[in-house]
């Protein structure tokens, strides 16, 4: 469903071909909020034509047929944006996997946990120069598409950095636990340990 709502808002920046938005999905929107494939563009192009949300906008190259966002798309798009988030079934498997962590022995989770905090701090370099630049405003007086999701993943990398230490750091803790014989904190269970 919300692969509709993907392209009505490429396409409030422009008329696209599927090739050019297929190549949008390529990029960071494919690589950080979500992928689609030819197979699943072209479907859901052919949908939102017969409700009337996009029109064909002309030829582009080799050509390919552009399509723009109607006035009714663009109501179709904002209407979702400014919908609450209705909470439904959760299926975030790096969160299960981050939840289930303490099921691994901890040399094999600190593997784990120094991966998350490379990968996040790869992504800090890649991400912290781009975002360390005045706010860009585009010629139609608007942040360019994708500047504030840039902002969220430069935050949320460098929260999962800090998290990934920090969990490191509680193994170290539970490894001089483990050396001085004790089981863990004094006064402190594991909720499920009166189970």
């Amino acid at each position: 469903m919300a692969l509709r709502y993907a392209l009505l808002g490429l396409l409030s920046e422009g008329p696209a071909s599927g090739y050019d938005l297929a190549k949008a999905f390529e990029g960071e929107l494919g690589s950080y909020a979500w992928q689609a494939g030819y197979n699943r563009i072209y479907p859901e192009l052919a949908r939102l034509t017969e409700e009337g949300l996009i029109e064909p906008a002309g030829e582009g190259v080799r050509g390919r047929r552009a399509y723009g966002v109607t006035e009714a798309g663009r109501a179709e798009l904002r209407a979702w944006l400014l919908a609450p988030r209705k909470g439904g079934a959760v299926r975030n498997e790096p969160v299960l996997r981050l939840f289930l962590l303490s099921a691994l022995d901890p040399e094999d989770a600190r593997t784990v946990l120094r991966e998350i905090a490379d990968n996040s701090e790869r992504q800090l370099a890649e991400l912290g120069p781009a975002m360390a630049v005045d706010t860009p405003v585009s010629p139609g007086g608007r942040l360019p598409f994708g500047w504030l999701a840039a902002g969220y993943g430069l935050r949320q990398y460098r929260a999962a950095h800090d998290w990934a230490t920090w969990a490191l750091g509680e193994l170290d803790k539970l490894g001089e636990l483990d050396k001085l014989g004790k089981p863990g904190k004094p006064g402190r269970r594991h909720p499920e340990a009166d189970s």
